[in-house]
């Protein structure tokens, strides 16, 4: 080998010396908090946090204020999931559909109707439907033993009654945040464009600023403008409508981020991951991705971020993410998970 060659190779062998130092030093640098103080995680050794998946929408008609209540009733610490949609006269009210024919006997979309008027006609959002043929076959709601329930069959605290005795009536995020005053909420909001998905962000946050309820409500959604507009608010610190957000103002990523963050730890280098959220919320996996491993979680911790899990209704994956130090896991069966950790002796 000539001199030239030698010192060519000198400096290549230095140069990758130098990536992989550099690499080491990022793989192992402290991760900073992603978010400050994080209520979205489990205590210290304690079992994940049960999270309601639309109230328990296995025993009950999911987005109800009765589902609720059937979930407040197996933990009085439950959090609450649900989805919202703002409708034509400006309430925001729950329901994990827009279009309001998926769990009413109406048709259209929620944004074309009133509130006052889905009250006054007593609309009922117990329904479910099954398709045979191709057409849509419309049924009352049964629960997991195959049971027609009624808001009178909910387990109710003192003091508490059912609001109709046999229907299922709309309900308000007002409702939720007022009737629950101390449990974790989170709201996904379902719809998208101005009109849709950005006023009904507005208004959640005027009632969150109204109920004093930043720092117990965390905001979701799958559309990449709300996520982009969680961001602009959470740096600018105010509202399009002009609210002051206050600094626990709390969100969870869109697919973009949650990719990124999953990608980055793989590679040892989430140093490089900042975004202020406080809370990844994942299926257990994705793309032929498993993302229940103690090490995602592990990796995610050392950011301050909390992980929950969706939708789990099998009770050894129950169970195995418990082992894995998951922060909450999210079922449509709150009796069943309330079950597990009574009898887990991990």
């Amino acid at each position: 080998m000539t001199a030239k060659k030698k010192k060519v190779l000198l400096i290549v062998c230095l140069v990758v010396a130098g990536l992989l130092f550099l690499y080491a030093i990022l793989a192992l640098w402290p991760k900073g908090s992603n978010y400050a103080t994080n209520p979205m995680r489990k205590e210290k050794n304690a079992l994940p946090i049960l999270i309601a998946h639309g109230g328990g929408n296995g025993e009950f008609p999911d987005n109800t204020l009765e589902a609720f209540y059937n979930a407040y009733s197996v933990d009085e610490n439950v959090m609450m999931e649900t989805d919202v949609s703002i409708t034509k006269d400006g309430v925001v009210i729950l329901s994990h559909d827009t279009d309001i024919a998926d769990k009413t006997p109406l048709t259209g979309n929620i944004i074309d109707w009133n509130y006052s008027d889905l009250i006054a006609q007593e609309v009922d959002f117990g329904w479910d439907y099954d398709v045979v043929d191709k057409v849509k076959v419309d049924r009352r709601f049964k629960n997991q033993n195959g049971e027609f329930v009624t808001p009178e069959d909910v387990d109710y605290p003192e003091g508490v009654e059912a609001r109709h005795s046999t229907v299922f009536l709309a309900t308000t995020l007002e409702e939720l945040i007022t009737a629950f005053p101390n449990n974790r909420i989170n709201v996904e909001i379902k719809q998208e464009g101005d009109e849709g998905g950005i006023a009904a962000l507005n208004e959640v946050l005027r009632l969150l600023d109204k109920y004093d309820a930043f720092d117990r409500v965390v905001l979701a959604s799958f559309h990449e403008e709300i996520y982009d507009e969680y961001q602009r608010i959470q740096k600018e610190g105010v509202s399009a409508n002009g609210i002051k957000i206050p600094n626990c103002f709390m969100y969870s990523p869109a697919y973009d981020s949650a990719i990124a963050f999953f990608v980055l730890q793989m590679l040892q280098l989430d140093v490089f991951y900042n975004d202020k959220i406080c809370v990844f919320q994942l299926p257990t996996e994705q793309y032929g991705f498993d993302l229940s491993t103690k090490s995602f979680v592990e990796k995610a911790h050392s950011h301050n971020l909390a992980v929950h899990y969706w939708t789990v209704n099998d009770v050894e994956e129950m169970e195995e993410l418990i082992k894995i130090g998951a922060d909450g896991i999210m079922t449509d069966y709150p009796h069943r998970l309330k079950e597990v950790y009574d009898n887990y002796n991990g």
